[in-house]
């Protein structure tokens, strides 16, 4: 059997390897169009400014791995340039023909480069290969490049721009969008901006380029930056045109459509990885998600069916994390721009909590989200802090794809000690809040709810003279069952506390003595602060 793998990325390296492991007897070959292969692609930007500093530990796994322990054959500088599903043949670089009895096409995508006026100049690049990083890191050196920006705010320009003001660049990071980080929303991803201005990066929101020229860019205001290097990091799109003038069915965004099994429209051709269409877990729609954990997966795949194994794939969640710099944001489903957009209906809920027991030294508060539906389906988590951020999101998402609802939040049994979580863990405290939702006991508010109610702030009066919200009335919770009268019972009205917990607890007293209109504010004055934060450093001076 004779297996020609086209791409050498996760996706392919991936399918590559562990064909070799159920069939010692196959003959295997991968075709890669450049003349790297196995890389770590997410860890270039840490390369580019040496927190990852060496080379070679950027290479996964050497081409003599593949010749020596896996006996597969691996061609570098080996670009498939047609597909002839009738002769069962791939022509190679316009020079040669390869027969097949299985085809895998893990073509992985390239970066999106628009037509913008000097988009081609010298000074501007992208970062999808290991040639790519050693190319940036040579023109810093030898240009001794000062100023550096960012165009587009997705993970790769985010990381980016922390490894250059790593490195002292005065830097960058224009977004043509409201914000950075798509996959947030704006009440969480504001964690991650301040993170980004509290360390020195220049953000510009809502705004484009209108143009490159040799000492500035130009953006769609008409502001100039200048500049000594640029990274484009506006988004990926798929490298399907060889599959495409083979005759194979394309999905979104000109990806290519397989089944569950990783088949494509034509028998006998496999595909995966950043190039294909694949079901959204939430709303089992077809999406295109490239990720280098379902790429690995969906290698596996393919070589298990190839095998006769017939596996599926299941869906895609979206899981993802993105450290920037000492913040940490990880996110799973859908957010609330992304429902709202599908017209699914949704409540929400957010927590503010300590990554650790509170009495262990060094506890950091982390705030996570919760979308989820009347009946207790969860169709997406975000979160933000220090530590443990991730660990919780892969609980959530966990539960998630074991199609679990909010009250098994409440049951999981996670693991429990002083220095890593609280016997509440914050999993558990989300299921628990997300659950008063969904039985009533909690009416949630959030930072738009404030500007149409009485706000009255339930922390001690000493807090509330250090730092209110403007507008509040204090009435410290131990002193509320006396202070009944000044509490309106016609008018709805936010209760707000340091993290979200007093206020609850306020609310019910409330609720018992006949209030029906009172909510309290998720994440308290700590969320409320960072949010205006945010808002107060929009504006740049550029």
């Amino acid at each position: 059997m004779k297996t020609i793998i086209v791409g050498g990325g996760a996706c392919g390296a991936s399918c590559a390897a562990r064909l070799r492991r159920l069939d010692e007897k196959a003959e295997i070959t991968i075709l890669e169009a450049t003349d790297e292969i196995s890389i770590a692609n997410c860890g270039l930007p840490y390369y580019c400014s040496n927190v990852i500093s060496s080379r070679d530990d950027m290479i996964v796994a050497k081409p003599q791995i593949f010749s020596g322990l896996l006996n597969i054959e691996v061609r570098l500088n080996s670009k498939v340039t047609s597909i002839n599903p009738d002769k069962k043949t791939v022509t190679v670089n316009d020079d040669y023909e390869m027969a097949y009895d299985n085809l895998v096409l893990a073509l992985g995508a390239s970066p999106f480069k628009p037509p913008i006026e000097g988009i081609d100049n010298k000074k501007i690049f992208t970062v999808r290969t290991l040639a790519d990083a050693d190319r940036i890191k040579s023109y810093i050196k030898l240009n001794s490049a000062k100023k550096a920006v960012v165009i587009g705010g997705g993970f790769i320009g985010v990381e980016m721009a922390e490894n250059f003001l790593e490195m002292g660049l005065d830097t960058t990071l224009v977004e043509a969008a409201p914000q950075i980080l798509a996959p947030f929303d704006s009440d969480m991803v504001a964690f991650a901006q301040n993170e980004l201005k509290d360390h020195g990066c220049k953000l510009i929101l809502n705004n484009g380029v209108k143009a490159f020229k040799d000492d500035s860019i130009e953006l769609s205001s008409g502001d100039k930056i200048p500049y000594d290097i640029a990274i484009l990091g506006i988004g990926v799109k798929p490298e399907t045109q060889v599959a495409k003038q083979a005759g194979i069915v394309l999905g979104v965004n000109g990806s290519i459509k397989v089944n569950e099994f990783m088949q494509t429209s034509i028998q006998n051709i496999w595909a995966g990885g950043d190039s294909v269409e694949v079901l959204d877990f939430v709303t089992e729609n077809p999406v295109l998600i490239p990720l280098a954990g379902p790429a690995n997966r969906q290698g596996r795949i393919i070589a298990d069916n190839i095998c006769g194994k017939n596996q599926t794939y299941k869906a895609s969640q979206g899981t993802c994390v993105v450290k920037v710099f000492d913040k940490t944001l990880a996110s799973v489903g859908k957010n609330e721009r992304q429902l709202q957009a599908l017209g699914i209906e949704y409540l929400k809920n957010i927590v503010m909590c300590n990554s650790h027991a509170g009495y262990y030294p060094n506890a950091k508060f982390m705030t996570i989200k919760l979308l989820f539906t009347k009946e207790g389906k969860i169709l997406g988590a975000q979160a933000s802090g220090y530590e443990g951020v991730e660990k919780r999101i892969d609980v959530i998402s966990t539960v998630m794809r074991l199609n679990g609802k909010v009250e098994d939040l409440v049951d999981l049994e996670l693991c429990y000690a002083p220095p890593y979580s609280s016997a509440k863990d914050p999993v558990n405290l989300l299921g628990m809040s997300s659950q008063n939702v969904l039985d009533g006991l909690l009416k949630p508010a959030f930072y738009d709810d404030l500007k149409d109610a009485i706000v009255i702030d339930v922390r001690p009066s000493s807090a509330y003279q250090m730092s209110n919200i403007e507008g509040a009335v204090s009435i410290p919770a131990g002193e509320i069952r006396k202070r009944l009268d000044e509490i309106p019972k016609d008018k709805k009205v936010v209760l707000h506390c340091r993290r979200g917990y007093t206020s609850y607890v306020a609310a019910r007293i409330l609720s018992g003595y006949g209030y029906n209109n009172v909510y309290s504010f998720c994440g308290g004055k700590l969320l409320y602060d960072e949010l205006m934060k945010d808002k107060n450093l929009q504006l740049v001076n550029v």
